[in-house]
């Protein structure tokens, strides 16, 4: 570790940690109030395993872990940093960015008055939805793509606010080779004009620059298409929200300026995906309405060509599993699950543009669908609502690949600069890519036990959505049952049991878990998950991918320990999906705030 990073952390625990055990001086007090510091670490010791496979790395054991240092100045000030360490090597399937590193990944200076907002340093941001910018951290998914540079937020009045900003975006412990400028300004129409009728009345527009220098002189002695490739990308985006009484509707509309797309860049050569330009835009509508004991609401989106990235060779998503230096935040909008077999055939969003095969071909340009969720509460006292009431929770999802008509590319060398064009038809749902219908029933019988029921039923077009092919579908259906039960001395305990059946694919699987808690601060539990019948997904046929752990609460500090197997497949945290590989192996998670 550097000398300098040492220094200061432990000049920093010190002060924590003393002023924690004395109240001899006033000054420590103060800093204490002050200071806040945080640590987390998250470790795994992969291991050989006859079932899953040996490890086949080198380094076995691997961690990711941050140490964040907030401090207080004064009532305008701020300041603060996050050292990280991915030493001897961060866990399996992130980015090769952080690979055996230790150093500063973030720090800031803030000033702040009633009126004024100023970061220098790195920053997180997000404009309307997320779709044109936003930047943000996700430990588990090993993802921080925040800006370093300078934001600036100004509220003239109670009704307008400005955003401005400008920076690079970091890429491992460096930053990108780009330039970005953002500007957002939201306006409070309700309250400007004093609309005493409307709940909320919102309107906003913003503006992106990515600003990107391409040097012609690395594709010498390569054939290159004669692209004038645009040193400046513009992209504008508007949003409109509205909420009078119990309804609620909000719209937005973003445009993404015409630029290329780089396979790969090498002193010597220069690998275009088309040789073409392309733009790209995103539509969002959702519309709700809601009063007590019912709720309903829908979402619309419409995306084509919406990768957006701060460096134009990590824009293929092939090449790219991880999302390094995205700039925009695109989840999937289908029901998130907390169970495990749920969470085999998961829907990831599929903005375009990407070129998976010149053979068949599958070339994807964008996503179009549509999800619809309704609440109810049964009331107490009814025949179905019992004497404690029944929630009631119904999802339905759809998403279709945009309907286009391409040039035909077959016969052309995959990663070669080619004639690809495409034109897409705004409105068309019929190339289906996935559905799902969602039941869920929450019903607590007595002060003790409460129970959750759950029926999943769902179509997944795996040969498209895993890039193997033409359309093949994967029809599943998913039943879940959990109940917890209160036992006296705050224990308790959670039986949760599962099972999935599909067509043909992975056929059949029975999953569970058995967790106890001995108070509010010690649990352990015990999970499965078993393919019992034969499967078309060879790796994972008739494997036990179980999980023994527990957990300990303290305070503001936590451990989790966990032994047992990973199943191959997609990691998603709020919508947004990494893959990862199937391994056996030993973690533990350790945070803790002082």
């Amino acid at each position: 570790m550097n000398k300098n990073i040492l220094t200061v952390v432990i000049f920093f625990i010190s002060i924590a940690n003393y002023s924690q055990e004395t109240q001899k001086t006033s000054t420590f007090n103060k800093i204490k109030d002050r200071i806040n510091v945080s640590l987390e670490s998250n470790s795994q010791w992969y291991l050989n395993d006859s079932e899953t496979g040996d490890f086949e790395e080198e380094e076995k054991l691997r961690a990711s872990s941050y140490l964040r240092i907030d401090y207080q100045i004064s009532n305008r000030f701020s300041s603060g940093f996050q050292i990280e360490s991915y030493v001897p090597e961060p866990l399996f399937n992130y980015s090769k960015l952080f690979d055996k590193k230790i150093g500063i990944g973030t720090f800031y200076l803030n000033y702040k008055t009633e009126k004024l907002d100023i970061t220098l340093g790195h920053f997180y941001v997000q404009f309307g939805s997320g779709l044109i910018l936003r930047t943000w951290e996700d430990r588990a998914l090993g993802l921080n793509n925040a800006l370093r540079g300078a934001k600036i937020i100004y509220d003239p009045t109670n009704y307008l606010r400005l955003t401005t900003l400008y920076g690079k975006q970091r890429k491992g412990f460096d930053v990108s080779n780009s330039n970005i400028f953002g500007f957002e300004t939201q306006f409070d129409i309700a309250n400007a004009l004093q609309l005493e009728t409307l709940n909320s009345f919102q309107l906003g527009m913003s503006y992106v620059g990515k600003q990107e220098e391409f040097k012609k002189e690395a594709a010498t002695g390569v054939s290159q298409p004669a692209l004038e490739i645009p040193e400046l990308v513009n992209s504008f985006g508007a949003y409109l929200n509205l909420e009078y009484k119990s309804l609620y509707s909000n719209f937005e509309y973003i445009y993404k300026g015409e630029d290329a797309r780089l396979n790969n860049i090498t002193p010597n050569q220069v690998s275009f995906s088309e040789a073409a330009l392309f733009d790209g835009n995103a539509i969002t509508w959702n519309i709700g309405y809601s009063r007590k004991g019912f709720g309903i609401g829908s979402t619309f989106r419409r995306l084509e060509n919406m990768r957006f990235y701060s460096e134009r060779n990590f824009s293929n998503v092939i090449n790219n599993p991880t999302s390094d230096l995205s700039m925009n935040y695109l989840p999937a909008l289908t029901k998130q699950h907390d169970y495990t077999l749920a969470n085999i055939y998961l829907y990831q969003a599929q903005p375009g543009l990407t070129v998976v095969s010149y053979e068949s071909p599958l070339i994807k340009s964008g996503e179009i669908g549509e999800s619809l969720d309704v609440y109810y509460n049964i009331k107490k006292g009814t025949l179905f609502g019992g004497k404690y009431g029944t929630k009631l929770n119904l999802n339905w999802t759809y998403w279709a690949n945009l309907k286009s008509t391409y040039t035909d590319p077959s016969g052309i060398p995959y990663f070669v600069g080619d004639d690809l064009t495409y034109e897409t038809e705004l409105l068309n749902f019929d190339n289906k890519l996935y559905s799902e219908i969602n039941v869920e029933m929450r019903k607590k019988w007595t002060p003790k036990l409460k129970s959750i029921f759950t029926y999943i039923n769902l179509n997944y077009n795996k040969g498209f959505l895993e890039s193997k092919g033409a359309n093949s579908f994967v029809k599943a259906w998913i039943g879940i049952a959990e109940s917890t039960y209160k036992l006296k001395g705050g224990k308790s305990v959670r039986l949760e049991l599962q099972h999935l059946s599909t067509n043909d694919d992975a056929k059949n699987w029975a999953g569970g878990t058995l967790e106890y808690f001995f108070n509010s601060k010690f649990g352990l539990y015990l999970n499965d998950s078993y393919n019992y019948e034969e499967s078309k997904i060879t790796e994972n046929t008739k494997i036990h991918f179980f999980n023994l752990g527990g957990s300990f609460t303290k305070g503001s500090t936590r451990v989790g320990i966990n032994y047992g197997r990973q199943r191959g497949g997609l990691l998603c945290v709020g919508g947004v999906c990494r893959p990862v590989s199937k391994n056996t192996g030993v973690t533990l998670n350790f945070v803790t705030t002082f």
